[in-house]
């Protein structure tokens, strides 16, 4: 699930992730063979397995590591962990698999340690697998270290942009020089066309011929990129909560605030309905306070536990988690009136964060120790990912022509989360250009039939992506129709956990374009 960018002082630096020093190489770069020069030692491992050394995981989680070259255009460039976790299968095991819970920028092993039990009906047939993509949690986690300065972005009237665009700018680009420095060799080749590669080699190394998967929102990027470069190697793959493959940053940013803003409303009203509703009764009023409330943290940040302070932004981060299910809202009332009753920022961050990092057990190589994971991973890892894919860069002249433009747009789409969005387009400013091989090759797939899951009222990926994405992908795209609310259909409708498992476990595969319905428990 979408991970979003805080813009408190040591994240927002992060953001823009070393824009005038990373060179890409992700042009449509070429499949990785099996049989390749240089690559077969790392086709030919096999994940060594240990228990996960934690007394909070569970005790029947299972954690290990595969090896992945970091370049794998000069395969002797050197080399990267990245950090596994399994349930093993109870039933008979027609192999693994593999999960990727979306961001970008979320890792795998943590969702799964802590988020596992709503996947347990899986193990009937696999080991169920996840994993920190490269860049990401244990996997060598990009970061740009503490103490970055502020950085104007433009989505304040007051900032200096508007005044000397280049010369703030220019101090945008000086600023990446520190974050290349703190997240060191992977950033180059990070982004989805390498994550793909990475997912190929795990294939290999947990022993599938093909792969089996199951990815969420982001994830769902990654499924297809995967199933354009590795089509031979396609199994049973469900896309739930589809990405589009073709919207530049700018028309995502939109979209995902609306999105936001829809969900907002839906709890307000839920709120306001309840006494102990931090924001009164009146939800024309809530939503007023709630857009106070972001503007005032911004002016006058209030200090937390940790050293650090809480911003506007940051509870803009909090609630973008927070509305992506309906289950959330108690969780999130309790937090917002902590916050504006007693000033306590404790829960919210919870929400704005990360789970915790699982300690694996015995000799994993070069993984990061979950202490030394960055508390600015997560914005990092979004940003430098999402800017990977895109090869559109908003330049100095078409900041300063269409600013007013573009902020007049989100803010109509949003006043809470349209200026946060704004600002994650801003900041791939001035990096090389992402790849084009996602918009440009990943259509017309030539794999097995696959199963696409949308959901009608989904905060973070609108459900005529699915459609689109499904054109796109051709005939083996089969859709799911779920007529229901929040972020993803699995955790949320046993309907189309049902549908998703029959399709993964037994091959079952609903008709194309039928439907679960709202509330209820059979499709229609």
């Amino acid at each position: 699930m979408p991970v979003k960018l805080s813009k408190r002082p040591a994240l927002r630096g992060c953001a823009v992730l070393a824009a005038a020093v990373v060179t890409l190489l992700g042009l449509g770069l070429p499949t990785a063979q099996e049989d390749d020069p240089g690559l077969e030692r790392f086709y030919r491992q096999h994940v060594k397995w240990g228990r996960c050394d934690t007394l909070d995981a569970p005790k029947d989680l299972q954690c290990g590591k595969v090896t992945v070259p970091l370049d794998y255009a000069d395969p002797k460039a050197g080399t990267l962990d990245l950090a596994l976790a399994r349930y093993r299968a109870t039933g008979d095991s027609r192999g693994s698999v593999l999960l990727n819970f979306g961001g970008p920028g979320g890792g795998g092993v943590d969702q799964l340690a802590y988020g596992g039990k709503d996947f347990m009906g899986l193990t009937d047939g696999y080991d169920v697998v996840s994993f920190d993509p490269r860049g990401v949690g244990r996997s060598s986690p990009v970061s740009c270290g503490e103490g970055v300065e502020d950085i104007p972005d433009g989505t304040d009237d007051s900032s200096e942009l508007g005044a000397d665009p280049r010369a703030v700018l220019e101090e945008i680009r000086r600023t990446a020089r520190a974050c290349a420095k703190h997240s060191g060799p992977v950033l180059p080749y990070i982004g989805t066309v390498y994550a793909s590669r990475d997912m190929d080699v795990m294939r290999a190394a947990l022993g599938d011929d093909r792969l089996n998967y199951l990815g969420f929102s982001y994830g769902t990027r990654l499924g297809a990129v995967y199933a354009k470069q590795f089509p031979d190697r396609v199994g049973r793959m469900v896309l739930d909560g589809v990405d589009t493959l073709t919207e530049p940053l700018t028309e995502q940013g939109v979209a995902g605030a609306k999105g936001q803003q829809a969900a907002l409303d839906e709890f307000i009203d839920w709120c306001t309905e309840d006494i102990a509703c931090p924001f009164g009764q009146d939800a024309r009023t809530a939503r007023e306070e709630v857009v106070r409330l972001v503007e005032s943290l911004d002016e006058d940040p209030v200090p937390t536990d940790f050293g650090g302070v809480f911003t506007g932004q940051d509870l803009v981060s909090a609630l973008s988690q927070a509305l992506y299910s309906e289950e959330m809202w108690p969780t999130l009332e309790r937090a917002l009136a902590a916050l504006v009753e007693d000033g306590d920022t404790r829960a919210l961050q919870s929400l704005a964060g990360g789970g915790l990092a699982v300690p694996l057990r015995g000799d994993h190589g070069d993984l990061a120790d979950p202490e030394d994971i960055p508390l600015d991973n997560l914005p990092a890892a979004l940003m430098a990912i999402n800017c990977a894919d895109d090869p559109d860069r908003p330049t100095a002249e078409s900041i300063t022509r269409n600013l007013d433009r573009w902020r007049a747009e989100y803010e109509r789409a949003s006043p809470v989360f349209g200026p946060y969005r704004l600002t994650e387009v801003l900041m791939c400013y001035g990096r090389p250009k992402g790849t084009d091989f996602i918009r440009e090759q990943v259509k017309d797939l030539d794999t097995p039939k696959m199963l696409l899951v949308g959901t009608r009222g989904d905060p973070a990926t609108p459900y005529r992506w699915t459609v689109q994405t499904a054109e796109r992908l051709g005939s083996p795209a089969v859709v799911l129709d779920n007529r229901d609310g929040g972020h993803t259909g699995y955790a949320s409708s046993a309907c189309v956990q049902r549908k998703v498992d029959d399709f993964l476990l037994y091959g079952s595969l609903p008709p194309n374009g039928s439907s679960c319905g709202q509330d209820e428990d059979e499709a229609r």
